[in-house]
């Protein structure tokens, strides 16, 4: 993958297994010895009331919460920047044993993170392989990874969602 020098980007609506996919992709290339991780939803009585991020070390820690004290906001939830920060610096996405990095998600919680927006740029010109899902809609730095000419957007949708695991890692050779 590294010699192809693309990017992969998954996006898609809310709720249509991007995190599912990315975690069966992050099993499925295991011996790449992926480094990043997935965004979990925090469910109370059945009601989602923020994320928790899981690294692929094991490592958590909480992204958002509606319980959160933080001045940062993306609708009802409140953004814990240095948390997400701290989380961010325990994992060595661009060490030389990374072979592979996975983020889910680059969207609009994540991208509050100066840190989070700077690791990104780093890796997209590490030219490290990288497996993203990213925010259908967004601008800023959401569009700007969008746009570059070395990134392949697939689509996740109700119809194409069962096959875009073997899509996504025929890019492997697998």
């Amino acid at each position: 993958m590294e010699s192809i020098g693309k990017y992969i980007l998954i996006t898609g609506l809310p709720g249509i297994g991007k995190t599912t996919l990315i975690k069966k992709l992050s099993e499925a290339l295991k011996p790449l010895h992926p480094v990043g991780f997935y965004t979990d939803e925090i469910r109370e009585g059945g009601v989602r009331k923020g994320f928790e991020l899981v690294g692929f070390d094991g490592t958590q820690q909480i992204l958002s919460h509606v319980d959160v004290k933080s001045s940062f906001r993306v609708g009802k939830y409140r953004v814990d920047i240095t948390g997400f920060e701290a989380f961010l610096e325990a994992i060595d996405f661009l060490g030389p044993a990374s072979r592979l990095i996975i983020i889910d998600e680059i969207g609009k919680m994540e991208c509050l993170s100066e840190k989070f927006r700077t690791l990104l740029e780093e890796t997209l010109d590490s030219k490290k392989p990288l497996i993203a899902t990213i925010a259908l809609k967004g601008g800023g730095i959401i569009q700007q990874v969008k746009q570059r000419p070395d990134t392949t957007i697939f689509v996740m949708n109700s119809h194409n969602r069962d096959s875009m695991l073997s899509e996504v890692l025929a890019f492997f050779g697998k």
